[in-house]
């Protein structure tokens, strides 16, 4: 990967729906060319999708938090995050705990009811989201000499 495909990536990661000509012309190539390195970074696993990000306030769910779980119980209580609409995000982690949960739910009632559901499946902590001082970080930053007049 060379420096235009960071700088393709650096402008996708901010704007996904940039149509081609305007990629393009932020990063000085034709659209033919800028199209061909997207596909060939989509092809390869660089981009593996493209995602719209959405209010979670505008659309009810204003209590989100972590979970630290400990469970011995891994395969049924993996089926049951994958079930659970409250469960927004999983992982697999090392230490005391071994799974790590992004849990958004209405209110935080309903997420102390998501928590007595989880009961059966073993030990957790809930860690609840006051803020979120820094909302997202991109995974490529802007360049050193790259056009990064973004769209809004």
């Amino acid at each position: 990967m060379d420096h235009t495909d960071k700088q393709i990536l650096f402008h996708l990661q901010s704007q996904a729906r940039i149509s081609m000509t305007e990629l393009g012309k932020c990063v000085g190539l034709s659209q033919p060319a800028v199209t061909e390195r997207v596909r060939r970074m989509e092809e390869n696993g660089v981009i593996s999708g493209y995602r719209t990000i959405i209010s979670p306030e505008k659309i009810g769910k204003h209590a989100a938090a972590y979970m630290l779980f400990h469970s011995r119980e891994c395969t049924a209580f993996m089926d049951f995050c994958r079930s659970s609409p409250e469960v927004v995000e999983c992982y697999r982690i090392s230490g005391e705990h071994n799974y790590l949960l992004k849990v958004m739910t209405d209110s935080t009632q309903a997420l102390e009811q998501f928590g007595n559901e989880c009961d059966k499946y073993g030990n957790y902590t809930i860690l609840i989201v006051m803020s979120s001082p820094i909302e997202h970080k991109y995974l490529i930053p802007p360049l050193e000499g790259a056009n990064v007049n973004l769209l809004e």
